[in-house]
């Protein structure tokens, strides 16, 4: 019953629905004792000769208006009770979307998107399944049991009542002991489906790279033996769940033997007569699904506890980027100025001990242009991610305007950045409304206007239905370097201050590239860019050029500065210089 007091947060909340709710439950609890009881006394009637026409009319019509009643209290507490399990879910699924939202990229680093969606999914249904199946069975049971009990002790016989009932407390200890079982194989299983639901998503997202690689049928074959070792966990829990109806049914089967003995020895001896020993056996009927009941609420109340745990576990977890020391009075005009790292070490949160930046100290001025170069691993993501505040446990600043951007709050900050990656991700929907994803009331007229600045506007008109051409899931519709300037166009129709381009440039030919950066260069003047970048054309209009390695500025200056030191940047741009006549 834990479960119900984890619940009582809504429960409180929602008192009135289901207070509603189990009134009209119960009485529809009872409301069925009326025609058990009318069969009764028309078979004493029946037996004593003493039945008419009019008494078995009367009889039927209240048997008819019972049910009627029965339909109608039956309609009204479904509406309480099942709205309030629907109420659930949505709170639930929009606590944890909202939950994922404010989560920072640690968090997504330790769960897999797979297990991510059986929360949302399984998880919240079994917990909904106890506002609605498991309150409905609860009450249901107990109003019924226990007002069904009473109609045999005053209608029928107080000893034929007890005797008949001696194996309920034995369906209710099994019950309880088959329900600590299901807890834990239930937990398992649910476990089990995250990780299949995980795989499941990855390989279908990376259908292409299988498919290159050939190794299709390797994944089909690990695909399989995951389903095999799922199919083996729940298997522990279809083995202890399906022990409640065999445990439901011989109980029942016991009362059903009691009550014909006993019950039978009872009217030879004069003490009951033939109609209630007919109700007694109706009345039994009704107490078969309290029986059954037990059983199917342990199943509900398990399932949920476990599922509702997860869930929890899921939603304690704090970000570690947060606006707990930010400035609330600071505004976007108040950052709008020079960009100043001062880091002296950074290590990512998983491996403290191996910084990957080290004094890396520079100024940016207001409206310039800063390229970052080195080879892969040099630390160039790494400095724009702690710019855009995936993560704060550095030593040192990093300061917008004097002011220090852990002061800023986020949605301040990062309305003032676009950021571009090399792989961006795009949504299964038209072209326009990717572009237009960073400002959804942006006119046509913008959006074309930021996809000729991006030299994609003419590859749109070359497509079947122009700018509302769907893109496929994640772009699957487009090529690489198109994926890159609808990106780059997203990015500049929101006109911010400070624009990230993290080799975001890398798909594109040099044409193409060399007309992205002109645009660049006209819309952005006066506005913050930052460019990481492996091909140096990229960066060689920039204002300031840092080289790094090993997490460490080894070179900076501009263009000609860097290749009158002749050293990396110079040597990388000579080589990259003769890649491309080789390659024209």
């Amino acid at each position: 019953m834990g479960i119900f007091k984890k619940l009582s947060w809504f429960f409180k909340k929602e008192r009135k629905r289901y207070i509603l709710g189990i009134t009209f439950l119960a009485l529809t609890s009872l409301a069925n004792l009326i025609p058990p009881r009318i069969l009764g006394l028309m078979s004493d009637q029946l037996d004593q000769g003493q039945i008419t026409w009019k008494n078995y009319f009367i009889d039927i019509v209240l048997i008819i208006l019972t049910a009627i009643f029965l339909y109608v209290l039956r309609f009204f507490w479904r509406k309480q009770i099942w709205g309030g399990a629907a109420e659930l879910e949505r709170q639930l699924r929009s606590r944890l979307f909202n939950h994922f939202m404010l989560m920072d990229r640690t968090f997504y680093q330790r769960h897999r998107t797979g297990d991510l969606m059986a929360h949302a999914t399984n998880d919240v249904l079994a917990i909904q399944n106890v506002a609605g199946d498991g309150v409905l069975t609860l009450v249901d049971s107990l109003m019924m049991g226990v007002s069904t009990m009473v109609a045999m002790i005053i209608f029928v016989d107080w000893r034929l009542t007890i005797i008949a009932l001696i194996p309920l407390p034995f369906l209710a200890l099994g019950a309880w002991k088959l329900g600590d079982r299901l807890h834990d194989a239930f937990d398992k299983s649910q476990a089990a489906f995250s990780r299949l639901n995980n795989k499941t998503q990855e390989s279908v997202s990376g259908i292409k790279v299988l498919k290159t690689f050939g190794q299709g049928q390797q994944d089909a074959e690990t695909f399989d033996k995951m389903v095999n070792e799922t199919i083996n966990i729940n298997k522990k829990v279809f083995v202890w769940d399906s022990l409640f109806d065999p445990l439901g049914t011989i109980v029942i089967g016991l009362t059903y033997s009691i009550t014909i003995i006993y019950g039978g020895l009872l009217v030879a001896g004069k003490i009951l007569t033939i109609g209630q020993l007919v109700s007694f056996i109706a009345y039994i009927g009704n107490m078969v699904w309290p029986m059954f009941a037990i059983g199917y609420l342990f199943n509900i109340l398990e399932r949920g506890s476990a599922s509702y745990d997860r869930v929890e576990k899921l939603l304690e977890e704090k970000p570690l980027i947060t606006d707990d020391h930010a400035d609330d009075s600071l505004t976007a005009k108040d950052i709008e100025g020079d960009l100043r790292y001062q880091i002296d070490s950074f290590a990512y949160p998983d491996e403290p001990q191996l910084p990957v930046l080290k004094k890396i100290d520079f100024t940016l001025k207001e409206g310039q242009t800063l390229g970052l170069v080195g080879r892969v691993g040099a630390g160039k993501t790494t400095i724009i991610q702690l710019l855009l505040r995936e993560f704060d446990g550095y030593d040192g600043s990093i300061t917008l305007n004097g002011y220090d951007i852990r002061e800023i709050p986020l949605n301040v900050l990062l309305r003032q950045v676009s950021y571009v990656p090399q792989n961006n991700y795009l949504f299964s929907t038209s072209i326009q409304k990717n572009i237009a994803f960073s400002d959804v009331a942006a006119e046509d007229t913008a959006i074309v206007e930021a996809a000729k600045k991006s030299d994609l506007h003419d590859d749109i008109l070359k497509m079947p239905r122009s700018y509302e051409t769907l893109v496929g899931e994640n772009g699957v519709a487009l090529s690489g370097g198109q994926k890159q300037r609808m990106s780059i166009a997203r990015a500049l129709l929101k006109h911010s201050e400070i624009l990230i381009l993290d080799d975001a440039l890398s798909a594109v030919d040099a044409r193409t590239e060399s007309e992205i950066l002109k645009a660049l260069r006209k819309e952005r003047a006066g506005k913050t860019t930052l460019i990481a970048a492996h091909r140096l054309t990229s960066v060689m209009n920039a204002d300031l050029i840092l080289v790094l390695k090993d997490g460490q500025i080894v070179e900076r200056g501009n263009h000609q500065e860097l290749l009158a030191e002749d050293g990396w940047y110079a040597e990388m741009w000579r080589r990259q210089e003769l890649e491309e006549k080789v390659g024209g």
